[in-house]
Formats: structure tokens, sequence, C-alpha cells
């Protein structure tokens, strides 16, 4: 039998390392998630009895809920592989992979709302951009990149690309 690869466990999925290749792997269904689409119902169910709210303003707002409840109730998995020769990853029903000799760098854009998202840039000057929740946590995810010698690129705060 042979050893499990060690992993660690992350906020938002789980890493795992192995000699090889970097994994990452995520569920849609989180505690966090599932506690704020609570807290939001629990605040509207109070505006609307406590101070008797219009069920139609209370039922609009609460419309905005429906895509994270979703997300709660289907569980969608979500996850980046990046292993000697190529990187690929899955995110519901879109997926991709590309050839690490076709990347010329990798862009990480940290925005206005201090998420980093990811691009690659390639040779030919196509950009694909990556999945925002099937993306690893930047640090890690930009050391693993630099180990399998890719380029890669931060840039803080732009407005425009």
């Amino acid at each position: 039998m042979s050893p499990a690869p060690p992993s660690t466990s992350v906020a938002a999925g789980e890493l795992l390392t192995m000699p090889d290749a970097f994994t990452y792997r995520a569920q849609g269904r989180s505690l966090r998630g599932g506690l704020v689409v609570g807290g939001i119902w629990l605040a509207l169910a109070g505006l609307w009895l406590g101070l008797q709210a219009n069920p139609w303003i209370m039922g609009f707002v609460a419309l905005f809920t429906l895509p994270a409840c979703w997300d709660l109730i289907r569980n969608p998995a979500c996850g980046l592989t990046l292993n000697a020769d190529q990187i690929s990853w899955f995110s519901g029903r879109h997926h991709g992979q590309v050839a690490l000799a076709q990347i010329d760098q990798v862009r990480l854009d940290t925005r206005l709302d201090m998420s980093v998202r990811t691009t690659l840039v390639l040779h030919s000057g196509a950009k694909i951009r990556l999945p925002f929740e099937a993306t690893p946590p930047h640090r890690q995810f930009e050391d693993a990149l630099n180990a399998k010698g890719l380029k890669t690129r931060r840039t803080h705060f732009q407005l425009m690309q």
C-alpha cells in the first residue's frame, strides 16, 4: 500500500502537493456561504415580522440569494492540476487544459475586492482567464508555477487591462 500524498486544508478547498503535480480541489458548498445566506434570510424575516416591511420588497431582495442557494444545493466541484507538461482545470461544466510549453506568462491580478484572478498569456498572444473558483490560494499557486519554470507577473489594483 502506498502512502497518501501530503495535504493541507485550505479555507476554500483542499490543496494536494505531490512530487510531480500540484492539485487543488474545492466544492461549491461551504459553511461560510450557508451562514451568509441564512443570515440574510433571518434579517429579511426579522424586517418582515418585526418592522412589517413590504413582503414584495423582501421577496425581491431574497431573489438575489437564489444563486448562492442553488450552489449550496448543487455543490459543484472545481479544481486545477499543474503537472510537468500541462495545466488543466474544471469548474462545473467548464474545463480546459493548456500545455506549459504554450504559456508565455501567468498573470496574477489583484482586484479592488482583494480577490486574485489568474490569466494565462500564451505565446500566440491569446489570453485564457482561469475560473476564479477553480484557482488555488495565490501564494501557493505562484510558488508552484515558479517551480515549473513559468514566468509569473503580479499586478495590483488595475482598473483597465
